[in-house]
């Protein structure tokens, strides 16, 4: 018989003063609740990535604090919302004391609430594969609503924000560290963490 987990309690602005690094792996198995039209959108966190401000040539923080990075210098516990390639979003949440540039990218997440929304957000038929819903960092954000405007800059530690992570005492048991994808920049350092459902 399954355990059943505790109610989930959201994550405090304490949890993210940590570096990147450490913030990344322990976010592992959190939630992502994204209220939307009423609607609770959710999914488990299977991969992130962290970057690490200054020390990181890969960071949209290292070149020096913009109109456009300025939420990844602080406080921490903000989203942090950038557009790619004209065509997706990226999520990502803020690290570190105030002014001590760090964040953590969402990479993939598991489907929990609202997958038929998801499915219908992502222009998919209902009951396809999770991988298709929120396997990547675009598709996740597609699938959840979020866009540039108006979560980037949300205060994701705040009991009425619309876009919260939250801990239901869930612990992954395999943790899989390895390089980042897609960047070309300090592309060796092993600042990947996925969750490993296979052994």
């Amino acid at each position: 018989m399954t355990r059943a987990l505790p109610k989930p309690v959201l994550l405090p602005r304490s949890f993210y003063l940590d570096s990147p690094e450490l913030v990344a792996r322990a976010l592992l198995g959190k939630r992502i609740t994204h209220h939307r039209d009423g609607e609770r959108l959710t999914g488990r966190i299977t991969e992130v990535e962290a970057y690490l401000g200054f020390a990181d040539p890969a960071s949209h923080t290292y070149a020096g604090r913009t109109d456009r990075n300025s939420v990844l210098f602080g406080p921490p516990g903000f989203a942090y919302v950038y557009f790619i390639y004209g065509m997706h979003y990226c999520l990502n949440v803020s690290c570190l004391p105030d002014g001590q540039p760090g964040g953590v990218l969402f990479r993939a997440l598991e489907p929990v609430e609202g997958l038929e929304t998801m499915a219908q957000l992502r222009g998919l038929p209902s009951g396809v594969k999770p991988q298709l819903l929120t396997g990547g960092p675009g598709r996740l954000t597609q699938a959840l609503g979020i866009t540039r405007a108006p979560i980037n800059g949300i205060d994701v530690t705040l009991r009425g924000s619309p876009l919260q992570i939250l801990d239901d005492g869930y612990r992954p048991d395999h943790i899989d560290v390895t390089p980042r994808i897609g960047i070309s920049k300090a592309a060796d350092r092993l600042l990947r963490f996925v969750v490993n459902k296979k052994k």
